[in-house]
């Protein structure tokens, strides 16, 4: 987003000797635009909070829509841009606060209680869509008529239309009426969009002249490589800061200082990934888990109040700023023009990228899930089909890093297949549209009808069974002799780490977990009961 591309005749009569030589009116205009309405966007979402139709993200959307119609007609049908869209500024600056909030907030006991799921469905999940979006579109594309793309552009497709809006689901799901839903697709909407980050990082770095039959594994081998760097940069950076500030002790002297250098130690993680070539969304989401684990604990109180609005009012911003220009780009005459298809060709090819959404979501969710049912034996743990069902809807809709994955990979291309390149943006933008006003719209009041008439009654977590005192029970610790015991109980107490983990994998590794963090890394990097504590402040709300 820089510049305005062309001034429109309304504002030639504004004195530009009033502005500073270096300013440009088209900019400043624009800018105000863009201001007005996101403060256009805070009001009318306050007055819509209880509605169970709207949502921030759809009424931003339609902003943008209003002011590109305006614009629009303002120009004579020139143009509806206010500003030029350049992935390079999405990537750089708008997505980054999103995904490092959206780890700095995530609540770590529900996160990695359903780290399994999150990872089959966020990973998993996702390669199987992109394998058959890939696929699908590789073979109808041509027989609706676009001709022009190669196989790397097909693949391209299934990475970009794998990417989930995390955004806009999110705030139709409420964390306190359906947790398990609110964490698995939170945690699979941030997961599934480095996934297709990577995976489209991983397309564009291969060399597909010669298609051979390892060019799967190659592919598969790059796609780790990127997720697992990407994960350790971001805990590393994150586990710097920790040490830092707690060595130091900013807030002796300033709290200003320790506030900018975890801000500054965030956006550092980002574009050191980005620098080496690997996933800055990864590294920035880990950083964010590894700050609010560690770091965020050894700053001072103001500090902690600061930062954690100071991360959610950034983001929240940038969430809607990008829902409004998204939605005065779909009015962009330019490309509509630029790919000189027809309506009908318009509508097949938008038609045809949608179902492969519907279909790709479908080919996993269900499957997965049922395949995490078998696993578990409580029926309580089990995915009801209503839930699976809620799962599969609430993913169906696209944000903008399918718009910015778009424009990177279609925007820039040559004389030959520019056409068929402004088709897909323009489908692009038409999916995004239509799944954020339409499934968005609908999931709040689905959820209701779905779920929340045959609500269970809620189980807090420190009921979970079983919990890590259970679990200590079942571990030999319990310092007693064995004459003192009963004849079958050794036997239930002295189960192996092994058999605990294959039984209960997932408390065991928290149980494992909490007891290595609370003797080796909080020592070293801080974290709650390593600084005063203030009863009544943010940290004793945190989850853990």
């Amino acid at each position: 987003m820089v510049s305005l591309e062309t001034t429109p005749p309304l504002i030639v009569s504004y004195p530009v000797q009033a502005l500073s030589s270096f300013l440009s009116v088209s900019t400043i205009i624009a800018l105000t635009v863009f201001f007005a309405l996101l403060c256009a966007c805070v009001i009318i979402g306050h007055l819509l909070e209880e509605n169970r139709w709207a949502n921030e993200s759809i009424t931003a959307l339609l902003l943008g829509l209003c002011a590109g119609a305006v614009v629009l007609l303002v120009t004579k049908g020139h143009s509806s841009r206010l500003l030029t869209f350049s992935e390079d500024l999405f990537f750089l600056y708008l997505l980054p606060p999103i995904i490092f909030n959206a780890g700095f907030q995530v609540k770590k006991k529900q996160f990695f209680k359903n780290f399994t799921i999150i990872l089959l469905f966020g990973i998993v999940g996702t390669v199987i869509s992109f394998c058959l979006i890939s696929l699908g579109a590789s073979v109808l594309f041509k027989r609706i008529g676009v001709t022009a793309l190669d196989f790397q552009d097909y693949l391209a497709i299934g990475a970009i239309l794998s990417a989930t809006d995390s955004v806009c689901t999110l705030q139709v799901l409420s964390q306190d009426e359906t947790p398990f839903l609110y964490s698995v697709v939170f945690g699979e909407g941030v997961v599934n969009d480095a996934t297709s980050i990577v995976l489209f990082n991983a397309v564009q770095s291969m060399n597909f002249n010669e298609i051979n039959a390892s060019i799967a594994w190659k592919l598969l081998g790059t796609f780790l490589y990127l997720f697992f760097s990407s994960t350790a940069l971001g805990i590393v950076v994150g586990l710097l800061s920790a040490y830092i500030i707690k060595t130091l002790y900013f807030g002796r002297h300033s709290t200003d200082r320790e506030v900018a250098l975890m801000m500054l130690m965030a956006y550092l993680s980002y574009m050191l990934a980005e620098l080496l070539s690997l996933s800055g969304i990864l590294t920035i989401f880990f950083c964010g888990i590894v700050m609010s684990h560690y770091t965020w604990h050894n700053v001072t109180e103001s500090s902690r109040v600061t930062t954690k609005h100071a991360f959610a009012t950034i983001s929240f911003m940038a969430e809607t700023f990008i829902f409004l220009y998204v939605g005065m780009d779909a009015l962009d005459v330019d490309k509509w023009k630029s790919s000189n298809a027809s309506a009908g060709t318009s509508v097949a090819v938008s038609s045809t990228l949608f179902a492969f959404v519907l279909i790709g979501r479908a080919a996993f969710v269900f499957p997965l899930a049922n395949i995490v049912n078998c696993a578990r034996k409580r029926d309580n743990d089990k995915i009801e089909l209503r839930q699976q069902f809620t799962m599969w809807w609430a993913g169906l809709m696209r944000g903008a890093v399918t718009i910015a994955l778009s424009y990177n990979q279609f925007a820039e291309s040559d004389d030959t297949s520019t056409q068929d390149s402004a088709l897909m943006i323009t489908s692009t933008i038409i999916v995004v549209v239509f799944s954020t006003v339409v499934f968005g719209s609908i999931t709040k009041p689905l959820i209701g009808a779905l779920l929340l008439r045959h609500a269970k009654p809620l189980v807090s977590d420190a009921t979970d069974i079983p919990s890590l005192e259970d679990l200590r029970l079942l571990f030999i610790e319990d310092n007693g002799e064995p004459g003192d015991q009963s004849g079958s109980q050794p036997a239930v107490r002295k189960r192996s780490s092994l058999s605990l983990l294959i039984s209960h994998p997932t408390t065991t590794v928290h149980y494992f977990w909490r007891k290595f963090d609370d003797k080796f890394m909080r020592p070293v990097f801080g974290g709650r009961g390593f600084v005063p504590f203030v009863p009544g402040s943010p940290t004793g709300a945190t989850d853990e």
